[in-house]
């Protein structure tokens, strides 16, 4: 009987080890470098406002294109991200019509809070805050020459990994940014545009 219980535990032993070892694989830790790419959506509020005294009611449209981030962990818990995209574009409807048209790019510099880094949790929950620049370019309306302000707002984030293994995983995340651009038609003041869309990303991630 007794000869069959140190190769019982040796095997035990190993076999714990090797669970150990899995889960701290897929632990993020101080000093990791995480990268995501996916399909990012931006679908902005419903009423963005009116110009020209409330007299030309606004209605941005939502566009999809790729978006990417790069984050870095400068604690177990915590981290950094920067969010980029390719340029979306957004149609403008004036009084229910297809008059207008821009194009922006929307950084987005974020403070991350991972509750279960440091731990071997193949699902990664993040919760972030930050601050975004919104640049517009590229206006285009049949009213004449268009320009939108750039914007600077606050941002928040919430998001999960999924991990597949040491390197890779899966990732769905969303951001809700504070948007607002002063519109000016010819040279003349219309007033403000609150855009304040959601952003949502999935896609996969990396890390290293």
């Amino acid at each position: 009987m007794r000869k069959h219980v140190l190769p019982t535990l040796v095997t035990c032993g190993l076999a714990a080890t090797a669970l150990l070892a899995s889960s701290q694989a897929l632990a993020y830790n101080q000093g990791d470098f995480i990268t995501r790419v996916g399909v990012a959506h931006v679908d902005p509020k419903s009423n963005n406002g009116s110009l020209a005294d409330g007299t030309i009611d606004v209605d941005v449209r939502s566009d999809t294109n790729l978006g990417f981030t790069l984050g870095y962990l400068f604690h177990d818990n915590f981290g950094v991200e920067l969010l980029a995209a390719l340029p979306f574009k957004h149609d403008i409807r004036l009084n229910g019509e297809d008059l207008a048209s821009t194009k922006h790019l929307p950084p987005t510099l974020t403070v991350q809070y991972y509750p279960l880094g440091g731990t071997g949790a193949q699902l990664q929950p993040y919760a972030g805050i930050g601050l975004n620049y919104t640049h517009f370019f590229s206006e285009k309306s049949e009213l004449g020459n268009l320009d939108l302000d750039s914007s600077w707002g606050l941002a928040g984030q919430l998001g999960l990994d999924v991990r597949l293994d040491d390197n890779w995983g899966l990732n769905a995340a969303a951001w809700y940014i504070d948007i607002d651009t002063d519109v000016s038609l010819g040279g003349t003041d219309l007033g403000k545009v609150s855009v304040d869309p959601w952003v949502f990303m999935a896609g996969i991630s990396y890390r290293f």
